[in-house]
């Protein structure tokens, strides 16, 4: 095999390595940030690292936590503007608990908290269980609105709480117990 597979630039430099040593035998998903990465100084250098990452070989995009349907929306216009024309799989993280919500939202991945999950955080600031059930709805809302503006796949994000996310998708109707 070419190369030390421990020294690598950048996603995409593995991206290409792995092409190189293993051609398509993997099926290869490149992260991507719908409110950029947080590392990344502008938008167009996050999507010009998309770009780099879908020419070396990458199969597909898995966002990162994005609760803002319309920042997605934009972030795929973006996408195709620049070349970008991969399968768009939605990241996902449901709305379980407050202070995981908010810290996974700004400390951790720089995105934006809409209107309608910021009441809902205001609402049961002090009621975990109250904040529990309506986030579950809110990731219902999501996970529907993400349907109707057109992704090719979901990524809903357990984080270890396969109980409430199994309750989501059955609440979503995206499959039954029955079915599992």
């Amino acid at each position: 095999m070419p190369g030390d597979p421990g020294v690598r630039k950048n996603a995409g430099d593995l991206i290409a390595y792995i092409r190189e040593c293993f051609g398509s035998r993997f099926t290869v998903a490149m992260a991507g940030d719908p409110e950029k990465h947080i590392q990344c100084p502008t938008e167009e250098e996050d999507i010009a690292h998309l770009k780099m990452k879908q020419d070396a070989g990458a199969d597909y995009i898995m966002t990162q936590l994005c609760f803002d349907v319309n920042e997605f929306e934009r972030w795929r216009e973006r996408l195709g503007k620049a070349g970008v024309t991969l399968p768009v799989d939605v990241g996902i993280m449901p709305v379980l608990n407050k202070d995981a919500t908010i810290r996974m939202a700004l400390s951790m991945n720089g995105c934006s908290i809409p209107k309608e999950l910021a009441r809902i955080i205001s609402k049961y600031y002090n009621d975990p269980e109250g904040f529990q059930k309506a986030g579950m709805e809110y990731t219902v809302k999501q996970i529907y609105d993400y349907m109707n503006v057109g992704i090719d796949g979901l990524h809903i994000y357990t984080l270890n709480r396969w109980e409430p996310v199994t309750e989501i998708i059955r609440m979503a109707g995206i499959r039954s117990l029955t079915q599992w």
